[in-house]
This record gives structure tokens, C-alpha cells and sequence, in this order.
């Protein structure tokens, strides 16, 4: 099999829909991470389609299907799987997964991807529509991670453990490179990243799908104190932060840290606190009540345009809430 390949992630002209977007001001700020998502799910039916080309399709039983040897998500979202799963029930599978015969069972078959379609048909009791293709190790986690990488939902994190788990089972960056569509660098920040964070750490605060990379290394960088692993194991036993969701716990683990390290009174996880994210996952926002005063921090790549959109659209904002006041 040829493994499809892409462009480095660095280095590369901008996507069609950031050069239609560019000029637009603020309704091009709307628009752009509309179109982006669009052409990352484009991206993802690109590559199955190149790598289902001229194959059959046939119906499997789910239970005759194992996972892939390698994991590629921290958990799943449940509410992506149930939008799935009304929209198979309705319609129909639409796209088949990519299963190979499995190495060491016979008469079994591995996902190289296609994992939610493949739940999905086990929690409705239905075959799954798939295609086999006879694949080497190697050739099944570049085509894995490739189309994985090319959708809107894999976060920043869950890309950086699958490259970790990648380089332990022995494969080379080259490999990795290829899976993830990313250059040497950027391997070598996520390889490092989950290696500076405690492995229980990572288990804790799950995949924060609406935080980036920057966030991330702020945490790996903190986690070198010799400290860090027992003050994390400090704020991670709270029921406050256990009932917060992934992005929230990401935040204030970094807080904690950073904070403790200064010398500053640890951080106290703030019930108040709230984190927000689009469903395109294009900017994040993380409200944070201070005993004086109320902040809100913006990240991801939409992070200054919205901020600018939210400083020019102050009046009306604040006339909004004075209005929401009078009517409550």
C-alpha cells in the first residue's frame, strides 16, 4: 500500500478559505473558521476516499473487530458519538471504515480507522460497512493518523500522545511526520511535551479539545519543577476540580503550578470559573472571577479577532446586560 501523504503543517501557503477570508473584516472573522472546519472535514474524505479507492465494500459483524494496536484519543466524546449514532440510525452509514485482517488472531480484523462509525454499529446491533486491505504496521498508523490529524475534533494533546505512543512501540520520526502532517519540530515539541507531563496528569485532565498547544507547554514547562507532580496531586483530589470539565482543569493545573512556583499561595480551584468554546473549537474563553474583579482569557486561533470584535462592541454589550438587568 502507499501511504498518502501531505504538506508539513509549517511552511505552508494559506488554506483556500484564509486567502477568501483574509479581506472580509469582521464578517470574514465569522466566516473563516466556518470554511477551515469545512475543509478539514473535506481534508479527512480526501484521504479515505485515496485509500479506500477501488476496494469492495463489505458488511462485517462489529464483534469480529478489534480496536487499533495503537490508541489515538483520550476518551470520546459523548456527544459526538450520539450525534453519530441519530444520524446512522436515520440515514444510514454513509462512509465505510478501514479494518486489516488482524495480525495475530485469525478470522478477527483490526480498525485502522473508523472507530466511532464501528461503536456506533455495535450499540444498534448492525453490521458495519467496511472495506478490508491486507496493511503492514507501518502503513497502518501513517494512514491512521493521517485521516485522524486531518478532522476537526482530534485536540492538540490527543495528537501529542499518539506521536509519544508511536516513538515507544519503535517507530522513527519520518514515520510520525507522516501520520500527523507536521515537521520534524513540531514532533519533537509534542514528544516532549508529553514526556515533561506526569502520564497520571494527562489521565486527569483529559483532552481539553478547546485548548491549543500554548497552554500545553505552559504545563510541561511547570511540571519540570521537582514539585510539580505533588502539588498537582494536590488540586487534582479536589472534588471542585474533578467536577470540572478538561479545558477547565487544564487551567487551573497550569494556575496552580505556576503560582506555587513563584512562591505564591497555591491556587484554589474557583467554582465560578467557567470555560467556553464554539463547537468549530476556533477560539477558547475562560472566565475567571478575581476577589476585585472579573477577567476573561481568549486562546486559539480566533482569540484576537474576537477579542478586537468584543472592544469595538462595548457599548451594545454593556447596554445588553443593563437591559437583561431591568427585565429579570
Amino acid at each position: 500500500m502507499t501511504a498518502v501523504n501531505s504538506a508539513p503543517a509549517d511552511g505552508i501557503s494559506p488554506s483556500p478559505a484564509l486567502e477568501r477570508n483574509r479581506s472580509r473584516g469582521a464578517f470574514g472573522a465569522i466566516t473563516r473558521s466556518i470554511d477551515e472546519l469545512a475543509e478539514k472535514a473535506q481534508a479527512a474524505r480526501d484521504i479515505e476516499a485515496r485509500l479506500l479507492e477501488g476496494a469492495a465494500i463489505i458488511d462485517l459483524d462489529p464483534d469480529l473487530i478489534d480496536a487499533s494496536f495503537v490508541a489515538d484519543r483520550m476518551g470520546d466524546d459523548e456527544a459526538a458519538f450520539n450525534e453519530l449514532l441519530e444520524a446512522i440510525r436515520e440515514h444510514g452509514q454513509g462512509s465505510p471504515i478501514l479494518v486489516r485482517p488482524h495480525p495475530g488472531s485469525e478470522g478477527r480484523y483490526m480498525i485502522v480507522f473508523g472507530h466511532r462509525r464501528h461503536r456506533v454499529a455495535k450499540a444498534l446491533g448492525r453490521k458495519v460497512r467496511a472495506v478490508v486491505k491486507e496493511m503492514e504496521d507501518q502503513d497502518h498508523v501513517i494512514a491512521q493518523g493521517q485521516e485522524n490529524s486531518a478532522r476537526a475534533d482530534l485536540s492538540f494533546i490527543e495528537k501529542a500522545v499518539f506521536a509519544s505512543n508511536l516513538e515507544g512501540k519503535g517507530y522513527d520520526r519520518d514515520v510520525i511526520m507522516q501520520a500527523l502532517s507536521v515537521d520534524k519540530t513540531v514532533v519533537s515539541k509534542m514528544i516532549s511535551v508529553v514526556g515533561d507531563i506526569p502520564a497520571e496528569m494527562l489521565e486527569a485532565i483529559g483532552p481539553a479539545r478547546s485548548s491549543g498547544r500554548d497552554r500545553w507547554y505552559k504545563l510541561a514547562i511547570a511540571c519540570r519543577d521537582g514539585d510539580a507532580r505533588r502539588r498537582a496531586g494536590e488540586l487534582v483530589a479536589t472534588p471542585d476540580f474533578r467536577s470540572s470539565d478538561s479545558d477547565q482543569r487544564l487551567v487551573f493545573l497550569v494556575n496552580h503550578l505556576e503560582e506555587a512556583k513563584r512562591g505564591a499561595k497555591p491556587v484554589r480551584q474557583r467554582k465560578a470559573a467557567a470555560a467556553w468554546a464554539p463547537a468549530d473549537r476556533s477560539v477558547a474563553v475562560v472566565a475567571k472571577p478575581g476577589p476585585k474583579g472579573f477577567s476573561l482569557d481568549l486562546t486559539e486561533k480566533e482569540a484576537k479577532p474576537f477579542g478586537q470584535w468584543i472592544s469595538r462592541n462595548l457599548d451594545s454589550l454593556y447596554e445588553a446586560f443593563r437591559q437583561s438587568k431591568q427585565e429579570n
